[in-house]
């Protein structure tokens, strides 16, 4: 079982290793998100990084998510949440009311869910477009050539798009990959993006990442928990 200062410990390890890229990248920390991915992980362990100052988390499912935070946000009111995991259009109204980042937008189907809420005068959180960067029939996300058109489209319903999202394929050199988000990113204007995780974070800010999704390196394995959606 994961000890609760072990998560501070790998926290502290985390951060060193966030400020070695950047002095190597010649940029300033400040201008990168640590998201501490807590999907499946227990509330105990979630507090205890909240605790030590953690601001940013991500989960990837609703359900999970309402079951867990309204709790620690009262604990920990100056948490932030990111949604990470595919949105199911009937999860949208649940999504908007729970979360403070989206960063799974992917089609037009959810886009014009979301238009539906701004419409009824529902403030939305931020933004973020999901790409298929590596265009795997497995994953979610647009396609990199469709990418600045659907960025568009999202803008035109007055949609709150901040950044983009992607995830290189498995057991592949990432760099291309991130380099092609980044691409997308400022022909876009947008100035979020999410990109690397624990295995290929330090190449992820090397290339431009302004946000980075930490889970294995931060809680330890995850268990595996079955939760309804």
């Amino acid at each position: 079982m994961l000890k609760k200062n072990k998560v501070i410990d790998n926290l502290k390890l985390i951060k060193k290793e966030i400020n070695e890229a950047c002095t190597m990248s010649k940029r300033k920390v400040e201008a990168i998100k640590l998201v501490a991915v807590s999907k499946t992980i227990e509330s105990l362990y979630i507090c205890e990084a909240a605790k030590y100052g953690q601001i940013a988390f991500g989960e990837n499912k609703v359900q999970e998510a309402k079951k867990k935070w309204p709790q620690i946000k009262s604990l920990y009111p100056k948490t932030r949440l990111h949604m990470i995991g595919p949105l199911q259009s009937n999860k949208v109204k649940e999504a908007i009311e729970i979360f403070d980042v989206i960063e799974t937008i992917d089609r037009e189907k959810i886009a014009v869910e979301l238009k539906k809420h701004i419409n009824n005068n529902q403030s939305l959180p931020k933004l973020y477009v999901q790409v298929n960067i590596g265009e795997e029939a497995q994953k979610n996300g647009c396609s990199p050539v469709e990418a600045k058109s659907f960025i568009n489209n999202c803008i035109s319903y007055g949609l709150n798009i901040t950044g983009i999202m992607g995830i290189p394929p498995l057991n592949e050199e990432p760099a291309p990959y991130f380099a092609l988000l980044t691409k997308i990113a400022k022909d876009s204007d947008l100035n979020d993006i999410s990109m690397g995780m624990s295995n290929d974070f330090e190449k992820a800010i090397y290339l431009g990442a302004t946000s980075i999704r930490v889970g294995t390196k931060i809680f330890g394995e995850r268990k595996l928990i079955k939760v309804s959606t």
